[in-house]
């Protein structure tokens, strides 16, 4: 692959889906991207890029971004917005919703399922501070591929020895051959739709939770700020944010303002809860 390739390349996938690669990952592009180019039937990297010039829109355009997305995820990660989710942010939702009984929660980058699916466990724990609520559950990701394997609820073992409890394991997960699927009631729980993070999402609705946790450390300053501005206007106003341990709002956005003591957790700010016009969106997003 040439370095201008290369470089045609890192601003499709800036455009496209918000992720930002480096000039020293070109090692990394060609690496995951020769095997789209093989199923594609096309013959080399060089090729595969000329057809993408001629078909921005085209199958292998969503491939190549699902090929370079990055879907490293595992059963209760990091623990803590876990232990945050059981311990503050139910408990406190709970007595809010005490008059409509209903519960929303979004993961935006759902990936293979992992994360959501943790979250239904804990709700389905907490069954009976929850008797007679609505949950909700909306996980998204920018692949279809991920998706369709999250849906399926299928995992190796060596999936769910990272980070799932041995009594999860055994109360909500059958052995099927040499592999775990989990319960159909927490499926159930859990709805799966294809979203990028980039477009327009208030179709959604309004959340009372949203898990966005490692995915703005791929985007740059200018993608972090206009998504959590918009985000914060898909939130109920006394809602939860949760982002991943490498990520904060501060020096980006004051719609949000950190939780003491509950490191990793947002609260929408109601003095300066940002208004993102729909025009805001990121215009080469309105291009894709």
């Amino acid at each position: 692959m040439t370095p201008q390739d290369f470089d045609y390349l890192r601003k499709l996938l800036r455009e496209r889906s918000g992720l930002v690669l480096s000039a020293e990952k070109q090692y990394l592009a060609e690496s995951r991207l020769v095997p789209v180019a093989r199923r594609h039937s096309i013959a080399t990297l060089a090729d595969l890029v000329g057809t993408l010039k001629t078909a921005e829109n085209s199958r292998l355009a969503t491939d190549v971004i699902e090929a370079m997305a990055t879907n490293e995820t595992f059963f209760f990660r990091d623990k803590l917005p876990f232990d945050h989710f059981r311990d503050t942010v139910l408990p406190a939702l709970i007595a809010a919703r005490a008059r409509e009984k209903r519960i929303r929660i979004w993961c935006a980058a759902a990936s293979t399922g992992q994360e959501p699916y943790s979250l239904a466990m804990t709700l389905r724990s907490m069954s009976a501070q929850l008797a007679g609520y609505r949950t909700e559950i909306v996980a998204t990701d920018i692949s279809t591929e991920v998706l369709a394997r999250a849906k399926t609820g299928i995992y190796s073992q060596f999936e769910v020895q990272r980070g799932l409890p041995i009594q999860q394991l055994v109360k909500f997960f059958s052995q099927v051959g040499e592999t775990w699927q989990i319960a159909p009631e927490i499926r159930a729980m859990v709805q799966f739709r294809p979203l990028n993070l980039l477009k327009d999402f208030s179709v959604l609705g309004t959340f009372d939770m949203v898990f966005c946790r490692n995915v703005l450390i791929y985007f740059d300053q200018d993608t972090k700020i206009n998504v959590l501005n918009r985000i914060a206007r898909q939130m109920a106003e006394d809602g939860f944010l949760a982002l991943g341990a490498a990520e904060t709002v501060v020096g980006l956005t004051d719609a949000f303002k950190p939780m003491a003591d509950r490191r990793g957790l947002y609260v929408p700010n109601p003095a300066k809860r940002a208004r993102a016009e729909p025009s805001n969106v990121l215009k080469f997003a309105l291009k894709a």
